[in-house]
């Protein structure tokens, strides 16, 4: 007897492709929308991952362009010229150019980050030149980022360049939308000149000298009342007040840390005698150094 294949149906032949087909949503994006603020004004200049060690230098210390960091572990604290606070993870520390920061670690705990080096951004509403935000959403997207930034730079492979450029972009955009953060392009403000860049650094890396506004022109080679009333331009402050707010933002520590009496920490930092250390101090801080001294550690005790 003949055997015969039954024929498939129409409506069988539908049901067994729906059966293979795969599921799929599409979104349609518009042709238009709103976009970062001057996104491709900025550069990213670097950017880097460090964890807390022994050798950690925590001088304060500043940089030519803005710098972002993203704690990704441990705990410590930032410092400024003018305050010190906690930092965790999921924290975000934004610390506009030519700002003077360091951060501090224990190794109990040690703190980890990463930092981006971006030219041309600056955070807003921070009234002393740097803000600080706890990231409460977004974290695991921001991280890819940045790992991939850092992988793309570590490789140096052909156009590691661009896409890093897109990746900042990509953050930026995650950042803004955090409802109290606020970014922008850094203020058309006149570049700081590079004699005034020069005298600064100088500064930062020698306040412990004994140091004079003579010596300081003829390192730049400009008149001294010259490079005194631009770098008070550029920065806001006489270069030997600067001098003087490093060696005092130092001898805080100093008094926190140690035991030093006042006579070796003026020998220490560069200053004439130790009644000058302690009329500086007291200008700066408000308290003589030896009442902040006392402060700290009673609060230390409590």
């Amino acid at each position: 007897m003949e055997s015969r294949v039954r024929p498939h149906t129409f409506s069988q032949n539908c049901a067994e492709r729906e059966a293979f087909a795969l599921s799929s949503t599409q979104y349609t994006l518009p042709q238009t929308g709103p976009e970062f603020s001057s996104p491709r004004t900025l550069r990213l200049s670097y950017i880097s991952k460090a964890q807390y060690s022994q050798e950690w230098n925590s001088n304060l210390h500043t940089h030519g362009c803005a710098e972002l960091f993203f704690i990704t572990d441990g705990h410590g604290r930032f410092r400024t010229q003018h305050e010190e606070f906690p930092v965790a993870i999921h924290d975000l520390i934004i610390v506009n150019a030519n700002v003077l920061h360091t951060e501090l670690s224990q190794m109990d705990s040690p703190l980890e980050y990463i930092v981006l080096g971006v030219e041309g951004l600056e955070a807003m509403g921070g009234t002393e030149g740097y803000s600080m935000f706890h990231l409460h959403s977004g974290w695991r997207q921001l991280h890819s980022c940045l790992d991939l930034m850092l992988h793309e730079a570590s490789e140096g492979q052909a156009g590691h360049e661009e896409v890093c450029r897109h990746l900042l972009e990509v953050v930026l955009v995650c950042l803004s939308r955090q409802g109290d953060l606020t970014l922008g392009a850094e203020a058309s403000s006149p570049r700081a000149s590079r004699e005034c860049g020069l005298v600064r650094r100088y500064i930062d890396n020698h306040f412990k000298e004994d140091l004079s506004l003579d010596q300081l022109a003829q390192l730049a080679h400009v008149n001294k009342y010259y490079l005194a009333h631009t770098f008070r331009r550029e920065f806001g402050t006489s270069p030997i007040s600067y001098l003087i707010s490093r060696r005092v933002e130092e001898s805080r520590f100093l008094l926190r840390e140690t035991d030093h009496s006042l006579s070796l920490i003026a020998q220490m930092l560069g200053f004439s005698s130790p009644s000058y250390f302690s009329q500086c101090f007291r200008r700066v801080e408000g308290v003589s150094p030896m009442e902040y001294r006392r402060q700290y550690r009673y609060s230390r005790s409590i």
